[in-house]
């Protein structure tokens, strides 16, 4: 990861809150999810945003100015705003469903991708394993091969003591002598 972006290219920074879950090849999105999941995805991509924090102060002042300056003749919910409380006391009754619906989104966004990161683990694991076990043969066939070839070395000893030895880096065939004709 450099300068912000992820492997392939794609920038940390994505739109509509930066959700890097929805690029998670084992989590559910799109058709995958149910109408409630959709929903609940909605939610806290909107309702946990400063747009909405902002559009809905400014909805609380329109309506402040607009029942107690602009409709001064007979506004619909005059000074002390007995419609809004109302409305208020209402969002926030729910206000507590719509935060657990959208945490309980949240934990099983979470459970996918723990469970997609513990079975890459687990193949990991046995691919180290495995790596191990043939760094273990490898190193077993090397240690008979230098073994074969010190035994190699002694035979060659027995049979012929002035013979070199072609593993010490000398030629083991006789110089042909100069003249080209035997002896």
């Amino acid at each position: 990861m450099r300068d912000g972006r992820l492997a392939g290219g794609v920038s940390m920074n994505v739109k509509h809150g930066g959700h890097l879950w929805r690029l998670h090849p084992s989590v559910r999105t799109g058709n995958e999810l149910t109408a409630g999941e959709r929903a609940a995805d909605v939610m806290r991509s909107g309702f946990g945003s400063w747009t909405f924090v902002f559009v809905f102060t400014l909805f609380l002042g329109a309506w402040m100015v607009l029942n107690s300056v602009v409709l001064t003749h007979r506004p619909p919910d005059p000074y002390p705003f007995i419609l809004l409380n109302l409305m208020l006391s209402c969002l926030a009754a729910l206000q507590g469903a719509l935060i657990l619906i959208a945490a309980k989104r949240a934990d099983r966004v979470a459970a996918e991708q723990a469970t997609a990161h513990y079975s890459e683990t687990v193949k990991l694991d046995g691919l180290v394993t495995d790596t191990y076990d043939l760094q273990q043969q490898q190193m077993s066939l090397l240690a008979g091969i230098e073994h074969a070839n010190a035994e190699l070395n002694l035979i060659r000893q027995a049979v012929a003591p002035g013979t070199p030895n072609p593993a010490a880096g000398t030629d083991p065939a006789p110089e042909a002598a100069p003249g080209g004709g035997g002896p």
